[in-house]
């Protein structure tokens, strides 16, 4: 099987993998240095990995559904759309702070841990995982004296480590910089996909309203 997955709840990012049985292969992956590039880099991107691997449709597509910012979230959820609609496939909605927990059991947490990313306005997305791994709370979107003690993964506990500290979570070094990524966001998609566990849809999870605000002239007009 071979599985397209795209992730912009933080930098564009995408990556195709290859599933044989229980191993999953990394057939080509790409994510931006940009965090604001989204539309420019996504689609050229994809289209680079797919010359790659022969021009081959993949059969499923995986998208990270957040949290993350509105216009980030959107490139991706109607890229993963738009390219299901065209090649008949199914497209498959994942957690994008799942990404950086299963970086996080990769190196083997005693219990739980929180994985948290920035979410702009001096607040964090995060949410919480048991040591293997699933989902125990969240996703929330609050400032960082919010957060349990405890473990944090997560570029937003390296934005905040000071005030996390104050509260007793403490940021795991290696992941004062981690963001969503394909490659994981993918893995997870496969192996759920691989073993009957049931994904979700392709909403997004904003968790809030959005920055951009109707113009109190444009307001006049409308009403």
């Amino acid at each position: 099987m071979l599985v397209l997955a795209i992730d912009t709840s933080a930098n564009a990012s995408a990556a195709l993998l290859e599933s044989t049985d229980s191993t999953v292969t990394v057939a080509g992956s790409f994510t931006s240095s940009v965090g604001n590039d989204h539309s420019e880099v996504l689609s050229p991107a994809i289209e680079s990995l797919l010359a790659q691997a022969g021009g081959r449709i993949p059969d499923a597509i995986a998208v990270g559904v957040g949290p993350g910012p509105f216009t980030g979230l959107r490139v991706g959820l109607a890229t993963a759309r738009t390219l299901g609609f065209v090649w008949g496939i199914g497209v498959h909605g994942v957690m994008s702070l799942d990404a950086v927990a299963l970086d996080a059991v990769a190196q083997g947490p005693a219990g739980e841990f929180t994985v948290a990313i920035d979410a702009r306005r001096k607040e964090l997305y995060w949410a919480r995982y048991d040591n293997t791994g699933v989902l125990v709370g969240g996703p929330y979107v609050t400032v960082a004296e919010e957060l349990p003690a405890g473990p944090v993964y997560g570029a937003g506990g390296g934005l905040y480590a000071e005030r996390l500290a104050a509260v007793g979570a403490e940021v795991v070094p290696g992941f004062e910089s981690a963001h969503p990524g394909a490659v994981s966001l993918g893995t997870r998609a496969v192996r759920a996909l691989a073993s009957g566990q049931p994904l979700l849809g392709t909403e997004p999870l904003y968790l809030r309203e959005s920055d951009a605000k109707v113009p109190a002239v444009m307001k006049g007009k409308l009403l």
